[in-house]
């Protein structure tokens, strides 16, 4: 069932999302080579709860990590280890925070220090497909809709579609209807977005086949032909007009209560 959010729950994804995009900010610009992934996921933590919050992701389905971090062919859903980011690599952050009931939620990929301008232009795109999908949420359209515009970025640029793992609805629950797919999955029984609806957009697009493995720690999803992968995403709200992002700064609140 898809939750049309009411005008005070509105308000209070957006405080949640303000948070949640102000610590992925602040721990995106953290990440330095040499640093580890346990380091970066501490930092994310103390954020989160400077700003008020609490993590959306540590012990949901007992997922033992304050954020997400996956680097060069990690897909999404990294657990934080001693590893170290070295100089050259992306790495992607992938931040939930539950602010005063409801969650914000947003990713991006970051470099370390620089890359290989392949692996940039995979980022870019990666971002602008985001963007693509973002412009076709809608009232009106239907899910099916966001999905062919990200998979037709994506795919017009030479790179693949994830499709084991999509985007969905957010709200009092990191995961709500819809699952919004980055690939088009026929449409069938699409459902019609309605102003209200509240959704978690992330394409993942890898910059060779989209054939993904989950590693033996149950978490970590790599793209299987070892090659780099990207993942944006944002919050956004459903309007009469045009989408509202969520996840943005802007949105902090001005007295956060500190836990």
């Amino acid at each position: 069932m898809i939750h049309i959010k009411k005008d005070h729950e509105i308000e209070a994804m957006r405080l949640a999302g303000g948070v949640s995009s102000t610590v992925l900010r602040e721990v995106a610009a953290y990440v330095k080579p040499g640093m580890s992934t346990l380091e970066i996921d501490q930092y994310g933590g103390e954020r989160i709860r400077h700003h008020g919050g609490k993590s959306a992701f540590l012990g949901y389905r007992d997922y033992p990590c304050n954020i997400c971090i996956s680097v060069n062919e990690e897909v999404v859903h990294g657990l934080a280890s001693q590893r170290r980011v070295q100089f050259g690599d992306i790495v992607s952050v992938d931040v939930g925070v539950r602010y005063e009931g409801f969650i914000g939620d947003n990713a991006t990929t970051v470099v370390v220090g620089g890359c290989d301008p392949a692996v940039q232009r995979l980022m870019e795109v990666t971002e602008q497909a985001l963007y693509d999908g973002l412009g076709q949420a809608l009232a009106g359209n239907k899910v099916v809709d966001i999905s062919r515009a990200i998979q037709g970025t994506a795919e017009a640029n030479g790179y693949s579609i994830v499709r084991e793992f999509v985007g969905h609805g957010v709200g009092k629950k990191v995961h709500e209807d819809p699952q919004i797919p980055n690939f088009d999955d026929g449409g069938r029984r699409s459902p019609v977005l309605k102003p209200g609806m509240t959704l978690a957009i992330e394409p993942m697009v890898n910059l060779g086949q989209r054939h993904v493995e989950m590693l033996e720690d149950g978490w970590t999803v790599v793209a299987r032909d070892g090659l780099p992968s990207a993942h944006f995403e944002h919050t956004i709200l459903v309007t009469d007009g045009e989408p509202e992002i969520l996840t943005c700064p802007d949105n902090l609140p001005s007295s956060p209560e500190v836990s």
